[in-house]
């Protein structure tokens, strides 16, 4: 298999693979290749994955960092911040740094997987201009067809057994809004209307019901953290009023707010803040303790959807 040659500082090419072998034949000579230029590298992948890298790069291996894709991706709103501009940042800016990153592999779910591909079309706005090459490896053989698809829009670049490709259906911006699917809650979903006067009361609504769904200790608190944040930002970002939605699902408290206002920045709750910003580190939060975000947002509104272990 080809490894890609970087043409401008920010390179994002997918690679199609099919079995164990073609997997190391796109993956383990890329970080030699990024290695041998002294560039720092690190493997974002589920465990077996990581094995499989490890064994192929034999001692070099500990040049190398390993991260658990399904602990630190579990929910993929944390994987720019959390795991890629993490590693990134570190690094000094005068080298290039090659990242290998598999947020979608076999078994992400229906529910996960909007915020698996937006995911992967934000790294084209997370890292314009960055000496950063991030290859997504896609399993070919495992990956329902519609993820293939998608991942020749999220990438301009894309490799495979035969080479290297510029994809002809690049385009990051109708991916992020093609997902920007309305998020439709069950019927029996307990509900609280707010505004800025009765917050204190969403939050102890949102604590009554979860505790009635199951959560305590820490998942109380996590939820009771993640309404605060999800309502303080409607009554500062939004119309200043929103509907608090909260039930279970599959094992996990889903907390929902609902408001009048107009999310516009697609990469907000992913960009690290400068450490003298103030504020705007609410989204970022939620991110951080939630299993998984949705977000739909548009002219009559934003909802954002957050799902808590228990």
């Amino acid at each position: 298999m080809s490894t890609v040659t970087p043409h401008e500082p920010f390179v994002h090419p997918a690679l199609f693979y099919r079995g164990a072998d073609q997997y190391i034949a796109g993956t383990v000579p890329f970080l030699r290749e990024g290695l041998d230029a002294g560039e720092p590298a690190a493997v974002a992948a589920p465990p077996d994955r990581l094995e499989l890298i490890r064994e192929g790069l034999g001692e070099r291996a500990s040049e190398v960092h390993f991260i658990d894709m399904t602990q630190a991706g579990r929910n993929p709103g944390r994987i720019i911040p959390s795991v890629l501009r993490k590693f990134a940042d570190a690094q000094s800016e005068a080298r290039r740094v090659r990242i290998i990153g598999e947020p979608i592999w076999r078994g992400r779910s229906s529910v996960e997987y909007p915020a698996c591909v937006q995911h992967e079309a934000l790294i084209n706005t997370a890292f314009t201009g960055r000496a950063v090459t991030i290859l997504c490896p896609y399993d070919a053989d495992q990956l329902e067809k519609q993820a293939l698809s998608d991942a020749l829009a999220t990438h301009p670049v894309v490799i495979d057994a035969d080479g290297e490709t510029v994809s002809a259906a690049y385009s990051p911006e109708q991916i992020i809004a093609r997902y920007n699917e309305p998020l439709h809650f069950p019927p029996g979903a307990a509900a609280y209307s707010f505004g800025a006067r009765t917050l204190p009361d969403a939050r102890d609504f949102a604590v009554s019901q979860a505790r009635s769904l199951g959560a305590s200790g820490v998942s109380l608190g996590d939820v009771e953290l993640a309404v605060a944040e999800l309502t303080t930002n409607s009554i500062v970002h939004g119309a200043g009023w929103g509907t608090l939605r909260i039930w279970a699902e599959n094992g996990r408290i889903v907390c929902e707010v609902h408001d009048g206002g107009q999310l516009t920045d697609p990469l907000a709750g992913r960009r690290p803040p400068h450490p003298t910003q103030p504020g705007g580190r609410g989204l970022l939060l939620i991110h951080q303790l939630a299993d998984l975000v949705r977000v739909h947002t548009g002219p009559d509104g934003t909802t954002i959807r957050c799902y808590l272990p228990v």
